[in-house]
């Protein structure tokens, strides 16, 4: 039996890039001496988040800009050396701004995902993804998406189908904008943002990290919830609304071939029966 000792992180990160890289740094160290081989960060943690998601939203500046192939990147690749990191960053490509994903070891960048579902104003700060996609790593296959990308069953459905076995979703999810509840565990987002990871594992049948901001930033208030959730939609691990890393170990190859043995979501799929009808509603 050939475990993986997987982590997903909730916590705060800012516009200081530097304070944010400590973080990182901090986070890393101490997974390592835990025996994990794979940790998932939040969505924008290089460099914060969004002040706002309304239409104050283009006021802000936005988080610095990085490129792929920069000494930023580089940097979280020499702090990841044996590990396989995914960590949130808005990505610079010519003049265009992406928010997202990068996967990392010592080698270097393995993958890369520009986050393609934009919630109320975000698309003001940042042009759109245009794929999902899966790729090799240390520990096994991966398929990256970011935070609202959960929302929409056929991100991690691509990614299923790409031969993904570990699903890893980053985000900046906070709690209601409306009819807040005074807990963040009774908030009605918080439990939305739970159920998306569950399903999205349950019905690909696949290993779920989901990794999200935590304390507040701007007029945000993030709910936390960094958790591992297996195969079969259970959580293994959940950090709750607060800071912290959630960490489980499970023999990856063993668990998917368990909940896939009898009942196979992908196996017994039926494309040809999914055609959207003509003239369907779209929105």
């Amino acid at each position: 039996m050939t475990t993986l000792r997987m982590a997903a992180v909730a916590a705060e990160f800012g516009r200081d890039l530097e304070e944010d890289f400590q973080i990182a740094e901090r986070l890393i160290k101490e997974a390592r001496e835990e025996g994990v081989r794979l940790l998932a960060l939040p969505e924008a943690c290089l460099g914060g988040y969004l002040l706002s998601l309304d239409d104050q939203a283009e006021l802000d500046e936005g988080p610095p800009a990085l490129t792929l192939d920069g000494p930023e990147i580089r940097r979280l690749a020499s702090l990841a050396g044996e590990m396989t990191v995914v960590a949130g960053y808005c990505e610079a490509a010519g003049e265009a701004r992406y928010n997202s994903v990068v996967c990392v070891t010592g080698d270097g960048v393995l993958g890369n995902h520009r986050k393609v579902h934009q919630p109320l104003s975000e698309d003001a700060s940042y042009s759109s993804g245009d794929r999902f996609h899966a790729f090799d790593t240390p520990v096994g296959r991966i398929g990256m998406m970011i935070c609202y990308d959960k929302v929409f069953p056929e991100s991690a459905r691509a990614l299923a189908l790409d031969g993904a076995e570990i699903g890893v979703c980053v985000s900046a999810w906070p709690g209601s904008r409306t009819n807040a509840a005074v807990s963040l565990e009774q908030d009605r987002w918080k439990r939305r943002f739970d159920l998306f990871d569950r399903a999205r594992a349950l019905e690909n049948q696949i290993v779920w990290l989901s990794a999200n901001q935590a304390g507040t930033f701007g007029s945000l208030r993030f709910v936390g919830s960094a958790k591992v959730v297996d195969p079969g939609g259970e959580i293994l691990a959940d950090t709750g609304v607060a800071a912290g890393v959630a960490v489980a170990e499970l023999d990856v190859a063993q668990a998917l071939e368990t909940a896939r043995r009898s009942m196979g979501h992908l196996r017994d799929r039926r494309p040809e029966t999914y055609d959207v009808p003509t003239g369907a509603v779209s929105a």
